[in-house]
């Protein structure tokens, strides 16, 4: 079994356009494939436009029935907390992502670079790694009523640019804290493991941080395994050593998307 359901095409930021998406996808061995560009928002520029999304919706729909003989594609979307989703029907699933800090009513991205997060950090909280993760884990919490929301995306983005303990230690009770209760807070939904940070050469393992997903299997919460992949070289970007983690940490299934909704399969299916 082999799925990916964070797939990045050019309709956002991505490189590759859908079809050669699914071309590479199918060449790969994957099964599943589902697409999910970043939704209309106004504080992003790298999400899709309102024509664009329709346009978006409509090309996929097509590609789905296309190759519907080979692979499964599924049309989803990424939507940030900023730009909840008018229509979730239009969607197969949602996954919902939080990628801003917010003071005053300024919105400023926290994985755009790591000038720009330094900068974060710096002006707005005082070079206070805690001061910062306790704002954007508060944002990330909202998702709790959202139903529209399946998947939980790249539950700790802010940490991209922290290989190595570079700005805060990834162990520090204090923020393990503060990143366990918006776990619990979301246990309800999926959570992804994704390696999008290790195809794009900022981080050597995926989100989210090893003792973050030993706690998410501790409470028994669902897991997918996605590759954020924005080229279609990296459709399974790292996804045998993720796959590795995943069961060091104990976990021995992990969710799929079908006709029928989300299922569990043994994680011995999985390559």
């Amino acid at each position: 079994m082999r799925q990916n359901l964070h797939t990045h095409s050019t309709y956002c930021d991505g490189k590759d356009q859908p079809e050669q998406m699914i071309q590479t996808a199918i060449e790969k061995g994957f099964d599943i494939l589902g697409f999910s560009g970043h939704g209309y928002c106004i504080y992003d520029d790298a999400s899709m436009s309102q024509q664009g999304q329709v346009a978006y919706i409509h090309e996929i729909r097509a590609l789905q029935k296309k190759y519907a003989d080979q692979i499964q594609i599924y049309l989803g979307i990424e939507q940030d907390i900023l730009g909840r989703v008018a229509n979730p029907a239009d969607f197969d699933y949602i996954i919902g992502s939080a990628h801003f800090v917010e003071q005053e009513g300024q919105f400023k991205s926290v994985d755009e670079s790591e000038q720009t997060m330094c900068k974060i950090l710096h002006e707005w909280f005082h070079d206070d790694f805690l001061s910062y993760a306790q704002a954007y884990y508060k944002n990330v919490a909202v998702m709790k009523d959202w139903k529209e929301v399946d998947i939980i995306g790249h539950l700790d983005l802010l940490t991209k640019y922290n290989e190595g303990n570079k700005y805060f230690d990834f162990e520090d009770p204090r923020y393990v804290a503060l990143a366990c209760d918006t776990i619990d807070a979301l246990s309800h939904k999926i959570f992804e493991v994704n390696t999008g940070a290790i195809a794009r050469g900022y981080r050597t393992a995926p989100y989210p941080y090893k003792n973050l997903l030993a706690y998410m299997h501790e409470k028994k919460i669902r897991i997918c395994l996605n590759s954020d992949c924005h080229d279609r070289i990296n459709l399974d970007c790292h996804f045998k050593e993720s796959l590795d983690l995943i069961r060091k940490v104990g976990y021995d299934s992990m969710v799929v998307l079908t006709s029928e909704g989300f299922k569990d399969r043994p994680l011995d299916q999985f390559q």
